[in-house]
C-alpha cells in the first residue's frame, strides 16, 4: 500500500523504494520493481541489519540498512525522487520551515551533497551521519530520503517534505525572503496528535485495493 501511495502522489516513477523494520534485526523493502507496479501478492525482501545484502535486494537498500543500525527510533522509511525538492536539491538547498508541513523539518532537513548513488558502505554511512536526527535527507539531484516511527509516518513525511519544496521554490520566485516559522512556532506546529499522521495516511492510501479490503469495502 505504501509503494503505491507513493507512486499515486508523484513521488517515485520507476524509482524509489520503501521499507519497515520488523524487529532487531531485520527490515522488510520493496521488491525490486517500480512502486506503482507492486501488487499485493508481491513478496517483499528480507533484509538484515548486519551484513551482505540479500541478492534480490537493490543495491541502494544499503541506506536503508545503515539508517535502521544508527536510528533505533525508525521503524519506516521512503525514498523518493519527487519534482520539487530534486529541483530545489540543484540549487544546494533544503525547504525551511514557512508553513505547516514544513515545520517537521524545521529549521531545514540536511543536504547530502555527494550526487552519486548510495551503493556502498561508506556512502551509506555518510549519508546515516548526515541525516543524524532529522526527518529527512534531502540528496542534492537524487531526491530524498524520509524515515519515521512507523512506515505510516515516514510516507507522510516524504508528502510533506516535497509540499515543503514547493511551497520554498514558489517563495524563491517572487525574490523576497518570506518568513519562516521561529523555534518555538515550528516545534508547536509540528505535532503528531489528532489523527494528523492517520489522516494523511488515509488520504494518500484512498482507493488502494488493500485498503478498501480492510476497511471491509
Amino acid at each position: 500500500m505504501a509503494a503505491r501511495a507513493l507512486a499515486r502522489a508523484g513521488l517515485v516513477h520507476a524509482y524509489g523504494h520503501c521499507s519497515m523494520r520488523l524487529d532487531g534485526q531485520s527490515f522488510i523493502v520493496t521488491p525490486p520493481k517500480p512502486l506503482g507496479l507492486v501488487g499485493a501478492a508481491d513478496p517483499p525482501v528480507t533484509v538484515p541489519l548486519e551484513g551482505p545484502l540479500p541478492g534480490d535486494a537493490l543495491p541502494e537498500v544499503l541506506a536503508h540498512q545503515c539508517i535502521y543500525r544508527h536510528r533505533a527510533d525508525v521503524q519506516g522509511i521512503a525514498r523518493f525522487q519527487s519534482p520539487a525538492i530534486t529541483t530545489l536539491s540543484t540549487l544546494g538547498r533544503t525547504p525551511r520551515a514557512r508553513h505547516g508541513f514544513g515545520a517537521y523539518f524545521a529549521p531545514s532537513p540536511p543536504l547530502h551533497a555527494n550526487p552519486r548513488l548510495v551503493r556502498d558502505g561508506p556512502s551509506a554511512e555518510a549519508l546515516a551521519a548526515t541525516l543524524g536526527s532529522a526527518r529527512a535527507i534531502v540528496m542534492r539531484g537524487n531526491g530524498a530520503i524520509a524515515v519515521g516511527s512507523s512506515l505510516e509516518e515516514a510516507l507522510v513525511m516524504a508528502w510533506y517534505l516535497e509540499d515543503a519544496a514547493r511551497v520554498e521554490l514558489a517563495v524563491l520566485a517572487t525574490g523576497l525572503n518570506g518568513l519562516e516559522l521561529n523555534e518555538t512556532e515550528a516545534r508547536e506546529r509540528a505535532v503528531t496528535s489528532g489523527r494528523i499522521i492517520e489522516r494523511m495516511w488515509d488520504y494518500l492510501t484512498s482507493g488502494d485495493p488493500e485498503a478498501a479490503a480492510a476497511a471491509g469495502g
